[in-house]
């Protein structure tokens, strides 16, 4: 039984990124590979409540982290001929100006974005010094363009206008908190309503929930 091989392709460069060239085969397919996704909060506090409100800032990048191996040593090759292939993706290319964007394949699982980080040690060696065994930590870091990251948001986000009935002892801060997780943007919808004393609203008021601008 023969597994599909694990590749990394170079998405742009100089050159055509559907050529053969521009794709890096591991030499063995990674025993595991880690996925670490996060997002970035502030917690601001607020008189009157026990635990400060959450704010939501935005989201950090996905890492994808593996380890590779590399052996050449019954073909007495120098194992860095295949290491280096991957370690040079950290170089700035030099029409981009930046490192090139790639592509971790592996059957139906891809990854789009840059590598950030290599980690090598080198494990075996031929009586010249050359090296002949290899394994390799590489971390890739999620890039995605503005109009993929748009696509990606839901329909039925929280900064686009819609209404809302305001409940028994609510106030406008409340409900900013609730819908822009920022309490401070209560004056949006203030201002949105035209709500001149926002301590005077009566329970069973429809109100605006405007949608934020940038």
């Amino acid at each position: 039984m023969s597994y599909e091989k694990a590749a990394i392709y170079i998405l742009d460069g100089p050159d055509d990124p559907g050529k053969e060239s521009n794709k890096i085969e591991v030499m063995f397919n990674p025993n595991e590979y880690s996925l670490d996704v996060a997002n970035k909060y502030v917690f601001k506090p607020i008189p009157g409540l026990s635990l400060p409100l959450a704010q939501f800032i935005n989201g950090e990048s996905t890492s994808l982290s593996m380890e590779l191996f590399f052996d050449t040593y019954e073909k007495k090759e120098d194992v860095r001929t295949y290491t280096d292939r991957i370690r040079n993706l950290l170089h700035v290319e030099k029409d981009l100006h930046v490192p090139p964007l790639v592509r971790f394949v592996w059957g139906n699982f891809t990854f789009k974005g840059i590598i950030e980080k290599v980690s090598l040690r080198y494990t075996m060696f031929l009586e010249t010094g050359t090296p002949v065994r290899a394994r390799m930590n590489v971390t890739f870091r999620e890039v995605q363009s503005v109009e993929e990251q748009f696509k990606r948001i839901p329909r039925q986000s929280a900064d686009r206008t819609k209404q809302r009935t305001v409940r028994q002892g609510e106030q406008l801060w409340h409900i900013a908190a609730q819908e822009y997780d920022n309490p401070g943007l209560w004056r949006e919808i203030a201002r949105a309503n035209g709500i001149e004393d926002p301590r005077r609203i009566e329970p069973g008021t429809v109100i605006k929930i405007p949608r934020l601008n940038g």
